[in-house]
């Protein structure tokens, strides 16, 4: 007799190499898949029958001390559970009290879903203060450079013309459209937009609509539709838009950032903006946790951690930590060195959702996200 541990990834593969019976396989892939739900302030009469009724199914509910005998009244808790168990309890609890019926209602939220294909997505920087000087091009040289991530394999190019990192200054919308105009002028002229998916960098209704006008089909907001204007052109040009979460402003996000709960607090943020952008008739989003945008190194990494959690909504996720001084912040790098480490991360992020990679290198991205997923979706055990 010989045995050998497999990837949970690769379990429906072997149980039909099996002959297992088609409706068993997938019952039980389904039990191969474990998650881990955090409850916040639980009534404790929920947490009592929640735990017994995951226990009668082969699941459990990490309650605190005390919680039988509701010492307190409310309570955190930790469902643990497969993906099988999650399905069963979605029904199970329909009929239970303590607000038992909407935990109910949004467990199957939290089951993985099929993966979307990964798409790159390059920058240009139209500006001379990027924190990235690698990715500063003027009007000829962006065109030449798009022309190229085009041949590298990139599938969006998000250009803008004022950066964002901690510190820098604003400058007037009229001034961010003067940097950018000559190039959505040649983007448009040279039909390149007929190629890829261009999108706009900025949060200036002006800016927005002279790029949308100009072929640009995704509105890459900072701000996450804080403004109604922006909203409102999105909706009319019925694109896309990229919903960022940032605290604070670029002069002041990186000034102390503080959170109670980073996921629960960016989780009701995305809630809020995403029924503000239904409201005005928007349906095609993308969602964007801000890595480094108003959060210390701890909060970065705690939701890159995390980030299956906002898959939740149903919208694209994209991450973007190219070349980021969190990096340094674990291995002291300046922005020209730090290649590898936005590998690292965004590899890892593909892994927990992602499906949006935004960067500055396309055809390192391109290599290493083939690679990668060759090995992930093989098909072998």
């Amino acid at each position: 007799m010989q045995f050998f541990k497999i990837n949970p990834a690769n379990a429906k593969t072997l149980f039909e190499q099996l002959d297992c019976e088609k409706g068993g396989a997938n019952i039980m892939d389904k039990k191969t898949h474990v998650h881990l739900l955090y409850i916040k302030d639980m009534h404790v009469g929920a947490a009592n029958i929640l735990k017994q009724d995951a226990l009668s199914i082969g699941a459990d509910l990490a309650v605190p001390t005390g919680t039988i005998l509701a010492k307190e009244p409310f309570v955190n808790a930790v469902l643990i559970g497969s993906s099988k168990h999650f399905e069963l309890l979605s029904k199970k609890e329909q009929s239970q009290p303590f607000g038992l019926k909407t935990l109910a209602l949004h467990l199957k939220e939290f089951l993985p879903s099929q993966p979307k294909p990964t798409k790159i997505m390059g920058v240009i920087n139209a500006n001379d203060d990027s924190f990235y000087s690698q990715s500063r091009f003027m009007q000829d040289d962006a065109i030449q450079q798009i022309e190229q991530m085009i041949d590298d394999g990139v599938h969006i190019i998000d250009i803008g013309a004022v950066s964002s990192a901690p510190g820098t200054q604003s400058v007037s919308a009229k001034e961010e459209l003067q940097r950018i105009l000559p190039i959505l002028n040649t983007i448009n002229e040279k039909k390149l937009h007929e190629k890829i998916d261009f999108s706009i960098d900025s949060y200036e209704p002006l800016v927005i609509e002279a790029a949308l006008d100009a072929g640009f089909n995704i509105v890459n907001d900072i701000t996450g539709l804080s403004n109604d204007h922006v909203a409102q052109l999105v909706a009319q040009y019925n694109a896309t838009v990229v919903i960022m979460h940032m605290q604070g402003t670029p002069q002041t996000m990186q000034k102390e950032p503080k959170y109670e709960n980073i996921i629960l607090q960016m989780d009701s943020f995305f809630a809020k903006r995403i029924q503000k952008a239904k409201t005005f008739g928007i349906e095609k989003i993308i969602l964007d946790m801000g890595i480094g945008f108003g959060k210390t190194l701890e909060h970065n990494l705690t939701l890159l951690q995390n980030q299956e959690h906002f898959m939740h909504f149903g919208h694209e996720l994209l991450i973007g930590a190219s070349r980021k001084s969190m990096i340094d912040k674990i291995f002291p790098s300046i922005p020209q060195e730090r290649l590898s480490g936005t590998l690292a991360i965004h590899l890892d992020a593909i892994d927990k959702g992602a499906s949006i990679v935004r960067c500055h290198d396309v055809r390192e991205h391109a290599q290493a996200i083939r690679v990668h997923e060759a090995i992930k979706y093989h098909e072998g055990y």
